[in-house]
Formats: structure tokens, sequence, C-alpha cells
């Protein structure tokens, strides 16, 4: 599967960082992938002071390499980096290897 990690380092962002970002992904961010096309999934993960990063999962290839190429493009004027003061440390292309959906089902939230 088509994988892609955007992560960005929080070890220099200033105070209130992740208050910023939590509020940004639950009133913006999340409505904005939920139902992409091209998109299977988007997980937002974060280590408080350590880095913040996208995961995502894509249908294709082509849909993969669009987005990326789309997102490098403007990697330093997006949301993500407006809010952390800096650009994305990292864009890595991966391969999913497999997903298992666990008994208690998958909840798709805007706050964790």
């Amino acid at each position: 599967m088509n994988g892609l990690t955007i992560r960005w380092s929080l070890a220099d962002a200033p105070e209130g960082t992740v208050a910023g970002l939590r509020d940004y992904i639950a009133e913006t961010s999340h409505a904005r992938f939920t139902g992409m096309s091209g998109l299977r999934f988007k997980t937002w993960r974060l280590r408080e002071g350590e880095w913040f990063e996208g995961t995502y999962v894509f249908a294709s290839d082509q849909a993969r390499a669009d987005f990326q190429e789309s997102f490098a493009a403007t990697a330093e004027q997006a949301p993500g980096s407006q809010i952390i003061g800096s650009p994305p440390v990292l864009i890595e292309e991966c391969d999913i290897v497999a997903i298992a959906e666990g008994w208690d089902g998958f909840s798709a939230t805007a706050r964790g």
C-alpha cells in the first residue's frame, strides 16, 4: 500500500504549539481529509516536545505522488509549518505492509 509520512520537529516549537495543532486538526484538517478522493486514511501522530506527523495511506501510487508533489511545493506555507514555525524535517514515501482492524473497531474522530 502507498504510504507517506510528513514529520515536523517540535524540539524548538514555541509554547502552545501542541494545543494549536490539536485545535487545527479538530477544527479544520480532519474535515479536509475525511472523504478525500484517493486517500484511504490519514492519522495525526505527536510526541510532545519531539515531533508531529501526518501518516497517509493512498489508494494508488499516482494518488500518493500527486499529493506529495503538491504538498512539497508548498510545505513551508502548510498550516502545520505555520503553527510549528518551521517546515517539515521529513517527507518520506513508505510501503504499508498490512493493516489490521481490532475487535473494538476503527473510530474516526477529530479529537483523540
